[in-house]
């Protein structure tokens, strides 16, 4: 049976998010912009670096990001799979949003259409 991004531990799911949207740029062309992802139960932090139709997650970077994105693991996952809605996230408290308010909706509705899963 094969393992859901449910299951994959950080490391594994930042590898396949990146494989997943270099291997369709569609979604992403066009889009100059870097997030950063807090997960504060994994004390970890990284970026997602999207610019000429490539994502790019770094580890550390001394760029400063457009938007950053703080949330737990499990919600992070569901974040990008779709199986969380970031505004009720926000709302309830599960995420925390600073800098670019219209970049982190605009992250959720591209990530949706990936199939990271």
């Amino acid at each position: 049976m094969a393992k859901s991004i449910l299951d994959y531990t950080l490391q594994e799911t930042k590898e396949k998010m990146e494989m997943v949207l270099n291997a369709n740029p569609k979604p992403i062309e066009g889009m100059n912009a870097i997030y950063q992802f807090d997960i504060i139960d994994e004390s970890d932090s990284f970026q997602l670096h999207l610019a000429d139709g490539k994502a790019v997650i770094k580890q550390e970077s001394p760029i400063k990001a457009d938007c950053t994105l703080q949330l737990k693991m499990k919600d992070f996952k569901k974040l990008i799979v779709g199986k969380l809605n970031g505004a009720v996230a926000y709302m309830t408290g599960k995420l925390k949003v600073k800098g670019d308010m219209g970049k982190a909706i605009k992250i959720e509705k591209v990530l949706h259409q990936y199939d990271i899963e």
